[in-house]
């Protein structure tokens, strides 16, 4: 598919360019603690601001010349991820799957995006166990004969860039109330964190599939939300701006709290099946079955 093709190119120069702004932005930050100064008074040194404090930092001339090229460099590395990301978003208007995945709170147009590029055709996957199996979200798993299995760290295989997208969305997406903040929440109290987020990337991923085999937006989707990402992307893609008036996604704060108190029941119901299927599993069944060993039935979680 050529339209696959074509946003696969476009975001890895996107992903280049800002690799390319990081390196220079922690030379700058690099020069400051050489020449021992306090942190900026500002959460972002390069926005107006910041560049005004570091005008007004006395630094050696050499390090001064350093830093204005570092700033110089940052200014041309913007103009051109916003060329890329206007391109970009261009093709996601016309990219109905790439919009689907945006209801899911915390997924934007360069996620959705790079699990689309990276996917292609959602049909090419049976299930979604070959879906994670592809974008390497699946655990290793060690066994020997007919002993139990032994389940590891995930095997990282595919794409590289969905899978960090994926894990990237969940630290927004575990925010928001709904089902995905339960699971997260569940797995973090056993697990901890890191493999909290990343079990979570592979709920999101299975959730991607069932919405796409299914034609089926996000169910828990906040409205206001939604409207306000779409709206962005339009003019990402270079749609006018309408000055005055209330903005197409202004709600009143009642609206709000209704979308995000029905998200939030959609947790706690999510939270009421999760412990009563753990109430009545069989007590053999779970990777706390046998010490050190991980059971060979599949998870439900």
């Amino acid at each position: 598919d050529e339209r696959v093709r074509v946003m696969r190119r476009r975001l890895a120069r996107r992903a280049q360019l800002v690799r390319a702004r990081s390196r220079v932005k922690n030379e700058i930050h690099a020069v400051l603690m050489r020449c021992l100064k306090d942190r900026p008074p500002v959460a972002d040194l390069f926005g107006i601001k910041g560049r005004a404090w570091l005008a007004d930092q006395q630094l050696a001339l050499c390090e001064r010349e350093t830093v204005d090229a570092g700033v110089r460099q940052v200014d041309f590395l913007d103009s051109e991820i916003a060329q890329v990301e206007r391109l970009i978003a261009a093709n996601a208007l016309g990219w109905p799957e790439v919009k689907r995945l945006m209801t899911v709170p915390g997924v934007n147009v360069i996620v959705a995006a790079t699990f689309m590029a990276a996917v292609g055709d959602i049909r090419r996957f049976q299930d979604r166990r070959k879906l994670t199996a592809y974008l390497g979200l699946d655990p290793k798993v060690r066994q020997s004969g007919a002993g139990p299995a032994n389940h590891g760290h995930i095997s990282k295989q595919g794409s590289n860039s969905a899978r960090h997208a994926l894990v990237e969305a969940c630290w927004s997406t575990v925010r928001q109330p709904g089902p995905i903040a339960a699971f997260y929440q569940r797995i973090r109290a056993r697990r901890g964190h890191s493999i909290a987020i990343v079990a979570s990337a592979r709920k999101l991923a299975c959730l991607f599939w069932c919405m796409l085999t299914r034609g089926e937006d996000y169910a828990y989707a906040q409205p206001s939300l939604t409207a306000k990402k779409m709206r962005r992307l339009e003019l990402a893609a270079g749609a006018p701006r309408f000055k005055g008036g209330r903005h197409v996604w202004s709600t009143n704060d009642a609206m709000r709290h209704a979308e995000r108190a029905l998200a939030e029941q959609a947790e706690l119901a999510y939270k009421r099946n999760v412990a009563d299927w753990q109430a009545t599993r069989p007590a053999t069944a779970g990777a706390s079955a046998t010490q050190g060993h991980a059971s060979q039935e599949p998870s439900k979680g």
